[in-house]
């Protein structure tokens, strides 16, 4: 990743709103964008934070100003605004982050997430002056409504007695995702689907389980999904409440979509790679983000590929990593099997992973660090693994031990966790 940029992390700009996210700043992230791109039209769409109202209006004033004339497309999943934007596209969101923060996503026409070389340029932006001709802003109701019908039509196929717990973390999705769901024909129990600004992504959704868990093993469910608050992600439960991670996800739909090559990030659990080379799978790696995961599809020809956190890509009609395209994808694969999700998910063996956040002043990793983290991944010999880097969104330093057993991978991540304190002290 490059070091150049100040504002962009890992999946666009991101703060505490009134902080490090400030009206003023998406306002100029919005001109430099529309400078940027040449002035073309841009749908402008919002996940429920509270926040969301008052930075949509600031990033729609910069975008103008830069001589773009800008759709407000109003509450809308990250991927709905990446599929049917005609031109460029921006989402004010903050995904899986709590709701103090907020954000701005951008994309290029198309639906294509930036490079690290265009957000660079955009950056180069920022303090330019407003361009002569203004652009016009307007509003577009019904788009969601337009999603729902587009992925149903794309992506859908009979789901009839399929019983689903649906948890929209009470964000973009929660609109959209079960009516999606039901109208292919499952039986859908919708949960955390009533936003109030302040409760997105609060014990629930992608990043707290427990919600879809309890509810999944109280009933008589097939199994449960929950999204992340923009709906680009997705995380399962099976029958049982049990976890099926981003990785697993991918798993079942690599060998269920006959794929014969994927794309995934250096998180992914060495389970999967076996799992993938006994079927002949060609995997690739990339950095973590799901941006670059879609680069290496597009640069090798690949259709899915994705990250454990949950991303999952799927470029066969979509454009980006997209929740509820992973979440019927998922579906079928267990009606048109036969098979239970738990059944499907275990032919994926999982080595046992460790992880922790350090939180830090400075997301920069001392190379000192790095030269330990070096030397114990070479006595590991292959039988697990020390991952360290930087978070894309958040002040701290993410580290993931995998080894043979649960003990092993978390004695060696408490190891490095406490390397990183010393050298970060």
């Amino acid at each position: 990743m490059s070091g150049k940029r100040r504002y962009f992390g890992t999946d666009g700009v991101r703060g505490v709103v009134g902080e490090d996210l400030t009206e003023e700043l998406v306002e100029r992230l919005g001109r430099a964008f529309a400078l940027w791109s040449g002035g073309v039209p841009v749908l402008v769409g919002r996940d429920t934070r509270a926040s969301g109202p008052e930075l949509e209006r600031a990033l729609a004033r910069g975008l103008a100003s830069g001589g773009a004339d800008v759709t407000l497309g109003g509450v809308l999943p990250t991927p709905a605004v990446a599929l049917l934007a005609e031109g460029a596209s921006a989402v004010v969101s903050a995904s899986h982050n709590p709701p103090e923060y907020n954000g701005v996503k951008l994309f290029g026409p198309g639906g294509a997430k930036l490079t690290d070389a265009e957000e660079e340029a955009i950056e180069a932006r920022l303090d330019a002056s407003p361009c002569a001709g203004a652009g016009a802003v307007q509003e577009a109701p019904g788009l969601a409504d337009r999603y729902v019908v587009e992925i149903a039509r794309r992506f859908g196929a009979p789901l009839g007695g399929l019983h689903l717990a649906v948890d929209c973390a009470n964000g973009a999705m929660s609109g959209v995702a079960p009516a999606a769901l039901h109208w292919l024909g499952a039986d859908v129990t919708p949960l955390a689907n009533e936003p109030d600004g302040t409760n997105i992504n609060a014990g629930c959704g992608a990043t707290d389980l427990s919600l879809l868990r309890d509810t999944v093993r109280g009933g008589s469910f097939d199994l449960g999904v929950a999204f992340d608050g923009d709906g680009d992600r997705l995380l399962a439960v099976d029958a049982a409440g049990n976890e099926v991670d981003g990785d697993q996800i991918l798993a079942v739909l690599a060998l269920h979509l006959r794929v014969d090559l994927v794309a995934v990030t250096s998180m992914t659990n060495l389970g999967f790679h076996h799992l993938m080379a006994e079927h002949g799978i060609r995997v690739v790696t990339t950095d973590v983000g799901d941006r670059y995961v879609l680069e290496a599809l597009r640069r090798e020809g690949g259709l899915l590929g994705g990250e454990q956190s949950g991303h999952i890509v799927w470029l066969d009609g979509q454009t980006t990593g997209d929740g509820l395209v992973a979440a019927i994808l998922l579906s079928r694969a267990v009606v048109e099997s036969g098979a239970t999700l738990g059944e499907l998910a275990a032919v994926m063996p999982r080595l046992p992973q460790a992880k922790v956040n350090v939180r830090v002043f400075s997301k920069t990793v001392p190379q000192a660090l790095l030269d330990e983290v070096e030397e114990v991944n070479r006595g590991l010999a292959g039988r697990g693994r020390v991952l360290v880097r930087p978070s894309g969104t958040e002040p701290v330093i993410r580290i993931l031990a995998e080894a043979e057993s649960e003990e092993d991978a978390s004695n060696l991540c408490g190891r490095i966790a406490q390397l990183a304190l010393e050298k970060l002290g």
